[in-house]
């Protein structure tokens, strides 16, 4: 397995519903954490998880061609929300 890194650079969306929800607790509980140890480094992977959970866009799964994202799962919009329903 080798890294691309062309592709790496490319965004997609590439974080599955299910990894977005454990990129934002387990981002949040070390950016917590870094808060009350003063860890700098703990602050910054807290922040890193938080933001590709965000949005959905991991440039090492990217680069590594990997993608965890269920193809039956449902579409979801900028909020988090699904409107496909058509209202």
């Amino acid at each position: 397995m080798s890294f691309d890194f062309k592709r790496a650079i490319k965004k997609e969306v590439n974080v599955g519903l299910n990894e977005q929800k454990i990129r934002y607790g387990a981002g949040s509980v070390l950016l917590l954490i870094s808060v009350f140890l003063g860890n700098i480094a703990l602050l910054l992977i807290g922040i890193v998880l938080v933001a590709t959970g965000f949005t959905r866009w991991c440039p090492v799964y990217s680069g590594l061609n990997r993608t965890t994202v269920d193809p039956n799962e449902p579409a979801k919009a900028c909020c988090g929300h699904d409107h496909s329903h058509g209202h």
